[in-house]
């Protein structure tokens, strides 16, 4: 008998090679939240205890698609070689009436005055800037450079998988839950790309779930899910479908619309931040969430990127905002968390004809935690002279992304096989991390 909710073309596999039963022993499928069969419930209802997942340590990375100006974020503002460069988009640490200035980090960079509410951050030691991030593949090109950041193999377009899927595979275990790894985006990243399980969802309240774009992930064909349950219920007495079974139970009896968030947690009305609402709710609710995704737009600018005002200053304060929003509602769970930005790459030191900023080389990223050795700007950013430029135009790259994410990742998780997560790369940690 055909179940009025269930749409066989919706259904999707999201789960690995190891088999559709060890991550789960359930294909999610789109549909709304009070649209869960009956007797998916009433079978999960029957077989499982009701006890949480074990608290795990989680990674949220955030991708600024479009590549940030780092320079305007965390500005140099002492070498007068940027100021020069920049007659319209500078804006100076000095106390100036009537007008908002950078806020001093450390006598030598400051970050723009819309980032106010990371002051607190940087000063109670859990935020971290790395500066002169970025790329060792020189490529410009947004959709090359986002590829090769995302799969961690920048000489390497032939890179099928992700490396925070990697990073999944190398976490010790199955996934006991669809909920593992999880990207608030409505197609799944480059990131999240391979055999390990991954899913995306664009809206907790539509629990709306994709994985077609995963090129990894076989389809799973069956003609009906009562044919699907039957091929695993006899796992699910005796295996890890249980706990998969858990997690749907836990998201289907959320009220996910009415969800209140710390009140110490302030979210702008934007998409980023309604995204790490969701995060936050889905690390509340305890679903076995390990490693988290969300990605903000709107940092190609070329044209009227404006100082104190104007586009970067709103982006830029909607993004601290939100993330400032996403840790303050996370307090009970700090010690768990670590918050990870990055970007393609950054702009031109010179500002341009047009009020703007070119495709440039490196920019910097931003690290959240309890963990993290904060309250500094690491990595080297030379004197701006032109002779110190990348190709006598761009802040160099001095330190390759993969650095950062390694250290951020094998020591938050304890993984141990960086040859992996990273493939043909090694380096020295910048120390980070406390330990």
């Amino acid at each position: 008998m055909d179940h009025p909710n269930f749409n066989v073309d919706n259904l999707i596999h999201m789960v690995s090679r190891r088999g559709f039963i060890k991550a789960g022993g359930l294909a999610l499928f789109s549909i709304g939240l009070g649209g869960l069969p009956n007797f998916v419930v009433e079978a999960a209802q029957k077989i499982l205890p009701n006890q949480p997942f074990y608290r795990k340590k989680i990674l949220i990375c955030i991708f600024q698609r479009g590549a940030m100006d780092g320079l305007m974020a965390v500005s140099p503002f002492t070498d007068i070689n940027f100021s020069s460069a920049r007659p319209s988009l500078f804006i100076p640490a000095n106390k100036l009436p009537n007008s908002p200035n950078l806020i001093d980090l450390d006598g030598r960079f400051g970050m723009h005055p819309s980032m106010g509410s990371f002051t607190g951050l940087f000063s109670q030691k859990q935020l971290a800037i790395v500066h002169g991030i970025g790329s060792p593949n020189n490529t410009r090109s947004h959709f090359d450079a986002q590829d090769f950041m995302e799969s961690g193999t920048p000489f390497n377009k032939g890179t099928s998988s992700g490396w925070l899927n990697r990073a999944v595979g190398l976490l010790g275990h199955d996934a006991l839950t669809p909920f593992q790894a999880v990207s608030l985006t409505s197609s799944l990243p480059r990131s999240l790309y391979g055999p390990n399980s991954t899913l995306a969802i664009a809206n907790l309240q539509d629990f709306a779930l994709q994985s077609r774009n995963n090129p990894m992930v076989p389809n799973l064909a069956a003609s009906s899910f009562e044919e699907l349950y039957d091929q695993t219920s006899a796992s699910l007495l005796r295996n890890t479908g249980k706990e998969s079974f858990e997690a749907m139970k836990i998201i289907q009896n959320t009220d996910i619309r009415n969800y209140k968030p710390s009140p110490k947690a302030n979210y702008p009305n934007s998409p980023l931040s309604n995204s790490l609402k969701q995060i936050a709710q889905l690390v509340k609710m305890n679903v076995g969430l390990e490693i988290a995704f969300a990605e903000s737009g709107g940092w190609d600018t070329h044209f009227n990127q404006g100082a104190q005002n104007g586009i970067f200053a709103r982006n830029i304060q909607d993004f601290t905002n939100s993330i400032s929003a996403l840790w303050n509602d996370l307090e009970a769970f700090q010690d768990d968390v670590i918050i990870m930005t990055m970007t393609e790459f950054g702009r031109t030191v010179r500002e341009n004809g047009t009020g703007g900023t070119d495709h440039g080389r490196a920019s910097c990223n931003f690290i959240i935690g309890n963990e993290i050795a904060g309250g500094k700007v690491y990595g080297d950013v030379p004197v701006l002279v032109k002779e110190n430029l990348e190709d006598g135009r761009d802040l160099p790259v001095t330190t390759d992304f993969r650095t950062v994410f390694s250290e951020i990742t094998q020591k938050h998780f304890s993984l141990k096989n960086n040859t992996v997560l990273f493939p043909d790369f090694s380096s020295i940690p910048l120390g980070i991390m406390k330990t």
